[in-house]
């Protein structure tokens, strides 16, 4: 008589942690192309733009920023507000089932934000003007431009500055890079997005979710309808009908967490033990794996959550140690100033000098002070059990 299979264990904090790590590209670094990068952790936030720069080189063995580059400049990959309503660095193909995944979040926050409706401009209104400014898009268009071409569309007064940027916020549109160091400038322009318009309402939703959902899985799962759900900025109950979708097409498998926290991940997807060893990493600001998930102790521990994502939404960039951020850093002069938030063994810090004497190289031909507009927050204090400069 053959006995009944057993249900699988519950998976381990650690072992999600582990999980993460090896998607992203921390666990080892692996030798592929910007683009391909690019795809396999799903985006990259990039509203400070040297970010993307720092968060490959991290996951891309011999990372040539000169590849990023030209994947920009030629549009293969492409910086658009997508996710939690952020710019994001996107491969072109995935730019359409993303956009329409988040299609909702974007109309509701954007065209319906008080600083959009007080100028009188409903988000009717904004539909009958938007293909319209998407022709007049088709070349790089400042932001000054599109709001005068609205007006002008609309008939109906002025729009302030703020209502035109819900506006380019909200429209599918790219931004246009102006090129090194980082590709974008604080006043990028903007040209439409390409060469298929992204489609809107519900069923366009749900069919993007789903793909978003099913590369979600791929880049940070295992994960929780409540981790898509916070990755996206999208209704709990749509990233539970998306999740649920791929389990029914045989596409994806409900596993249990710790807590027996329900968790979907992709058949036969890397689940490396907890007790794989984790290289020390210096992450980007606002990099991915510390907000893509509801429950953001899979990197971060809650002790040190307000210290790295601050109350006006910074994310400074961290020091990862044993897979978990132990502390945060910021480029002086000559070298990578490391603040940890608790004692690190000499390993560690052999290991964290290593890679800021790598990270040099990257940032002396580009921007060694990348970060410096936020040192601010090392002026008012970070809770550092030990501060070295690492040289460069």
């Amino acid at each position: 008589m053959t006995a009944p299979a057993q249900p699988p264990s519950a998976l381990t904090a650690r072992a999600l942690n582990r999980a993460t790590l090896a998607r992203q590209l921390l666990l080892a670094r692996e030798r592929v192309g910007a683009e391909e990068a690019v795809r396999r952790v799903v985006a990259l936030q990039a509203q400070q733009p040297g970010s993307p720069y720092v968060a490959l080189w991290n996951r891309v063995e011999g990372f040539d920023p000169a590849g990023l580059d030209t994947a920009v400049q030629e549009f293969r990959l492409v910086r658009s507000t997508l996710m939690r309503i952020t710019l994001h660095l996107v491969h072109a193909d995935d730019y359409r089932p993303f956009r329409e995944a988040v299609e909702p979040t974007l109309r509701g926050s954007r065209l319906r934000d008080r600083r959009f409706t007080e100028t009188g401009i409903t988000p009717d209104d904004a539909d009958t003007l938007l293909p319209g400014l998407l022709a007049y898009a088709d070349r790089p268009r400042t932001g000054d431009e599109l709001r005068a071409r609205a007006e002008e569309s609309w008939g109906g007064g002025s729009l302030t500055p703020a209502a035109g940027r819900m506006l380019r916020q909200y429209a599918p549109l790219w931004h246009v890079p102006s090129g090194p160091p980082w590709q974008y400038t604080s006043s990028p322009g903007f040209v439409a997005a390409g060469p298929e318009p992204a489609g809107t309402g519900p069923e366009a939703a749900a069919r993007g979710l789903e793909t978003l959902a099913r590369r979600y899985l791929a880049g940070f799962g295992p994960a929780s309808a409540a981790d898509l759900g916070q990755f996206g900025l999208v209704q709990r109950g749509r990233a539970r009908a998306a999740l649920d979708a791929l389990v029914r097409e045989g596409a994806a498998e409900v596993l249990a967490g710790p807590d027996g926290t329900v968790l979907y991940d992709l058949p036969g997807a890397v689940r490396p033990d907890g007790a794989a060893p984790a290289p020390p990493r210096l992450m980007a600001m606002w990099d991915s794996t510390l907000l893509a998930y509801a429950d953001r102790s899979r990197i971060v521990p809650p002790a040190y959550r307000r210290h790295v994502i601050r109350i006006n939404g910074d994310v400074l960039p961290t020091l990862l140690v044993d897979g978990y951020v132990a502390g945060a850093w910021r480029p002086v002069e000559g070298g990578i100033e490391a603040a940890a938030f608790h004692p690190l063994t000499g390993a560690d810090w052999d290991g964290l000098a290593a890679e800021a004497a790598s990270l040099g190289g990257l940032l002396a031909g580009r921007d060694p002070r990348v970060y410096a507009r936020y040192d601010h927050w090392w002026a008012k204090g970070l809770p550092a059990a030990e501060t070295r400069v690492l040289p460069f």
